[in-house]
């Protein structure tokens, strides 16, 4: 084989993602695009973690969350939604949560779409759905979101059924329990309640509920007034 044969073939494919293997972010990403679209993996703490297949009721309360925080952000001009979607968080992080919300950067948020239209640092919340992923979810996972800066972290576990809410204190994830009334009230995006057993219990309308009360507070309106003062700022500064 001639010289320029040689240097007009492809390079090799890079190896498959193995569960359990230690990578950098950039050596997982770049056999993550290869690998088959169906293929869901995750980095965390450098390591490369491929969920198990979800069960019926894990794939049924994932909607539900999802749903409760999207009817929030279209309440709250200035937020994005996304679920599933990779999210860069440094040189040993790439989880794909199950559902994120975040301020756009122009309003202050910290995490950003790259040029190569991935998410990059730490959504201001994250929620995650776990049943048999549990320890990881409440774990390692937890640690990583910690590390990265996230604001909020919320993981509804199932069998047995609990809302685990995690603040920010300090450089920490710290859980935190309901108000007297059993409600949880977001630190970071006020008017963003939630009835924690009327979604255990597969109540959505109990859900959004909650969330038309939260939606109708002063902190809520004076949160979207501040989002828009913000976006003003940053407009003039163009």
């Amino acid at each position: 084989m001639s010289l320029v044969e040689r240097r007009r073939r492809p390079p090799p494919p890079p190896p498959p993602l193995i569960a359990g293997q230690r990578l950098n972010q950039a050596e997982f990403h770049r056999r993550y695009e290869a690998m088959p679209p169906q293929t869901r993996a995750e980095l965390v703490g450098g390591i490369v973690y491929m969920p198990s297949p979800l069960s019926s009721d894990q794939g049924e309360s994932t909607p539900d969350v999802t749903t409760w925080l999207n009817l929030y952000r279209h309440r709250t001009p200035g937020l994005r939604l996304a679920d599933n979607a990779t999210v860069i968080l440094g040189e040993y992080g790439e989880p794909q949560p199950d559902s994120l919300l975040r301020i756009e950067p122009e309003r202050g948020g910290a995490c950003f779409v790259n040029e190569d239209n991935y998410l990059t640092g730490p959504p201001e919340l994250v929620a995650e759905v776990a049943k048999s992923s549990r320890p990881f979810d409440l774990g390692a996972k937890r640690a990583d979101y910690e590390r990265a800066g996230v604001q909020e972290y919320v993981v509804v576990t199932l069998d047995p059924n609990d809302v685990h809410w995690h603040v920010r204190r300090g450089p920490k994830l710290v859980r935190v329990r309901p108000g007297r009334d059993g409600l949880y009230r977001s630190k970071v995006f006020p008017g963003l309640w939630l009835d924690p057993a009327a979604l255990l219990r597969g109540d959505l309308a109990g859900v959004l509920a909650a969330l038309d009360r939260g939606l109708a507070s002063p902190e809520h309106a004076a949160f979207v007034a501040r989002l828009a003062a913000a976006a003003a700022r940053a407009q003039r500064g163009q």
